[in-house]
């Protein structure tokens, strides 16, 4: 009947378009966008309450009191990290954006619905740039992985620590702050495996969370690397695709404009001999 046709065409129609709406997706940007979400908010959730945990810590078991006075102490650089740590998430958040809106731009269904002028006006400039600053922040994140496995291995050394505490029982392991720089040389903060503080630091909650958390961290850190990586393969791929749709453009212009000029000279040549002719 007409309504099965009406439907059927309906039909049709939706599933062309979801097809072509499928098609201008760029996959690629999407796994690394999803993929760079995914470790920067690991790092960043994990990192923060970390900090946090690590406040707990040498508070309530190392005894470490905040400076009265705005001395730039352990405390003070734990907020500074927190602080960053908010940048980070916002300024990644908006970054994964602006590298899909990149990535939807230089698919072929977008190109053929905005033609090859504009991708390739300012589309080189464009990937050009990102490919330069994604770059930057793939090393960046080098940095911030490295840096995020000092707290594991410290926490590692002290879980690691408790975990066999029966087989240390006969000596006193201590662990100063001052080594690992978190107190000044003139301040004597150190916790040993036969104090009070050090059984309870075992026994707490604190110590397991917080070392977990600083591994998830850094695993986060690790991911965004990987994604930095992702990116870079994708930005070069579009890079040499807008590269070649120029070069083609250019291929194209000068065929047209050269049969162009061989039509002209056809059309002089066939009046001229009708001129002649008459």
């Amino acid at each position: 009947s007409s309504e099965d046709l009406l439907f059927m065409l309906s039909c049709t129609g939706c599933s062309e378009c979801c097809l072509k709406c499928l098609s201008g997706i760029p996959y690629a940007s999407l796994i690394a966008t999803i993929l760079l979400y995914a470790g920067v908010a690991l790092f960043c959730g994990c990192g923060h309450e970390a900090l946090s945990g690590t406040v707990t810590i040498l508070q309530t078991y190392f005894d470490v009191v905040r400076s009265p006075v705005d001395a730039l102490d352990v405390f003070t650089m734990i907020d500074i990290f927190k602080y960053v740590i908010y940048g980070v998430a916002a300024a990644f958040f908006v970054y994964g954006i602006l590298l899909m809106v990149e990535g939807f731009f230089t698919t072929g269904a977008i190109r053929d619905l905005y033609g090859d002028f504009k991708i390739t006006t300012c589309g080189r400039c464009v990937s050009a740039w990102f490919i330069m600053l994604t770059y930057i922040f793939m090393l960046t994140w080098l940095g911030v992985t490295a840096f995020s496995s000092l707290p594991v291995f410290m926490y590692f050394n002290i879980w690691n620590t408790c975990q066999n505490t029966t087989l240390v029982e006969s000596s006193n392991l201590c662990f100063d702050l001052r080594q690992f720089g978190i107190v000044s040389i003139g301040e004597e903060k150190r916790l040993c495996t036969a104090s009070e503080n050090f059984i309870k630091l075992c026994e707490s909650n604190e110590l397991d969370l917080t070392f977990h958390l600083f591994v998830c961290a850094l695993a986060g850190a690790g991911a965004a690397v990987i994604a930095m990586v992702h990116y870079l393969m994708v930005l070069s791929a579009n890079w040499a695709y807008v590269k070649d749709a120029c070069r083609m453009q250019k291929y194209e212009d000068i065929k047209s404009k050269e049969e162009q000029e061989l039509h002209d000279i056809h059309s002089t040549r066939s009046k001229e001999r009708l001129n002649a002719y008459t």
